[in-house]
């Protein structure tokens, strides 16, 4: 089934035009439990792996936390997310490829104690041999293990929050209030910056917004994906709850926890408190240089 995002409840754009210039295109991933294919979209499933490729593992020292491996030795990496150009084609997929493939350590690290990602570009027309199922780590815990989920990705438009610029969100600030006084729907939390699992468009920010400068060129990176711990949030649910998800009668927050918990966290994340992991890279370098950054509330 399609998941379908409301039409916003308010015209962004007429109201404010000010941001009209800072739109940007992303694709909403409403993950939902289920059992995908190797060669298929995914979230938590199974990966499309070159044989004869070892599996990564993660060698890192790891800080002591809950959420830290209970012994040393290489931890293999778990699968995150698995995308097709023909399913996401908004991807920046670089030359030759149509795959990307995302994994993690499912440990705490010391930046932002959180799992590290790794990312993987590949054409999967080379890869004619089905991995069998990668190891799994040992003493994890589930917070960080997504659960096997397939995806129904969703073209959305994404207007600024966090990173609209100091001068347009002051000179705003005002009708942003009166909006909402008059209408009860905020520009922050119901009009601007999609939530969920998504590519493209702008991160989720639950902090001040970090964009990661290149190594290489020193300019600031590119946001390629946001992994949320939530689709939606007790404010934000009235614009970003899927159609296809809103009950006949009452509200989400009606449905027992069970039941509701598969529509706002169905791969089983948490990370931090409710928080996010922001992946980047540099798009004007050959060689991608990538990184990753994280907050919660």
């Amino acid at each position: 089934m399609a998941r379908t995002t409301p039409s916003r409840p308010l015209d962004v754009e007429a109201l404010f035009p000010e941001v009209s210039v800072h739109r940007r295109d992303a694709v909403r991933l409403h993950p939902r439990a289920g059992d995908p294919g190797i060669r298929e979209s995914s979230l938590g499933g199974p990966l499309l792996w070159p044989g004869p490729q070892p599996w990564p593992h993660c060698d890192d020292d790891h800080p002591r936390t809950a959420l830290s491996p209970s012994g040393p030795g290489p931890i293999p990496l778990v699968p995150v997310l698995q995308l097709f150009a023909a399913d996401v084609p908004e991807l920046p997929y670089p030359a030759g490829t149509d795959l990307l493939q995302v994994l993690w350590c499912p440990f705490d690290h010391e930046h932002g104690y959180v799992p590290r990602p790794e990312v993987f570009w590949r054409d999967s027309s080379l890869i004619d041999v089905e991995a069998a199922a990668p190891p799994r780590p040992t003493d994890t815990h589930d917070d960080y293990l997504p659960n096997p989920c397939v995806l129904h990705p969703e073209r959305v438009t994404d207007y600024p929050n966090w990173d609209l610029p100091d001068d347009v969100a002051e000179a705003l600030e005002d009708r942003f209030e009166e909006l909402e006084e008059e209408t009860g729907w905020s520009y922050w939390s119901h009009l601007s910056v999609s939530e969920g699992i998504k590519v493209g468009g702008y991160p989720t920010w639950t902090q001040d917004p970090y964009w990661p400068t290149c190594p290489s060129c020193a300019e600031r990176m590119d946001h390629l994906l946001t992994i949320n711990s939530a689709e939606f949030d007790g404010e934000s649910w009235r614009t970003w709850l899927p159609v296809e998800d809103t009950p006949a009668t009452g509200t989400i927050w009606d449905l027992p926890y069970e039941e509701r918990s598969r529509i706002q966290c169905a791969p089983g994340l948490m990370l931090g408190d409710m928080g996010g992991i922001y992946l980047f890279e540099c798009l004007r370098c050959p060689d991608r240089p990538f990184a990753y950054h994280s907050d919660c509330s």
